[in-house]
């Protein structure tokens, strides 16, 4: 026999109340919004004697209008059921943004004849490449802006940040499609000029020979975006 608690049922009956009365108050509100549906291309994909179905395969063409259009709708449909909680979203945007320190700076660290450091500025999204010649004390000098080199660009990321050895040229990588597909540029330290060369579909990372004219990097597959040779 189950043995009720009093003070139990008495909570629940008020809780239930309460639950009800907030129901009529605030009632749902119902939505006539209609979610997008793939439609299913069966495709046969066989490999090692296994064979399976991939009814969705054709989403993968990433320039067919088709798949462009479903995933606009996507897109719509998400922004039109979530448009109640948008003020909320934006309240903690910007409680996460206020958290974070803007004005910031990485330790010095030293490697060959220099010290380099990261630095981070009030209002400006992106970082900035310094370096000092010898010691601390010396005159600073920027290697890249990329608050400078992301201006015009929806999306941009620098990564692979690499020095010749004999201190004259800055090589980097740089992704602004947000594919990590990063094109290795160059910049002479000397002068301050970008250079023309470039080298597309890279992981953006460069290592350079001690001839301080040759880089070795790794190519990527234009469609796995893998890795595959050097």
């Amino acid at each position: 026999m189950i043995k009720i608690n009093i003070f139990s049922l008495i909570f629940l009956l008020i809780t239930s109340c309460n639950s009800a009365d907030n129901i009529k108050q605030k009632p749902m509100k119902q939505t006539l919004i209609t979610p997008p549906i793939a439609k299913k291309i069966p495709k046969k994909l066989e490999k090692h004697g296994d064979v399976r179905i991939d009814n969705y395969y054709w989403l993968r063409e990433r320039k067919n209008p088709e798949v462009i259009k479903y995933l606009e709708d996507e897109n719509a449909y998400y922004e039109a059921m979530t448009q109640e909680t948008n003020e909320l979203e934006n309240t903690i945007f910007e409680e996460l943004k206020s958290r974070i320190k803007q004005e910031d700076e990485s330790v010095p660290y030293f490697e060959n004849g220099y010290y380099y450091q990261t630095k981070y500025f009030k209002g400006k999204e992106y970082p900035a490449y310094y370096r000092r010649k010898g010691n601390l004390d010396a005159k600073e000098e920027l290697i890249v802006d990329v608050n400078h080199l992301a201006q015009g660009h929806n999306y941009y990321h620098l990564t692979g940040l690499e020095i010749s050895p004999d201190n004259k040229i800055a090589a980097y990588g740089e992704d602004t499609v947000s594919r990590r597909k990063y094109t290795l540029k160059f910049k002479d330290l000397t002068t301050g000029k970008y250079l023309k060369d470039e080298i597309k579909n890279t992981t953006g990372h460069a290592v350079w020979a001690n001839d301080n004219q040759t880089v070795f990097y790794t190519r990527k597959d234009p469609e796995t975006l893998r890795a595959y040779r050097i």
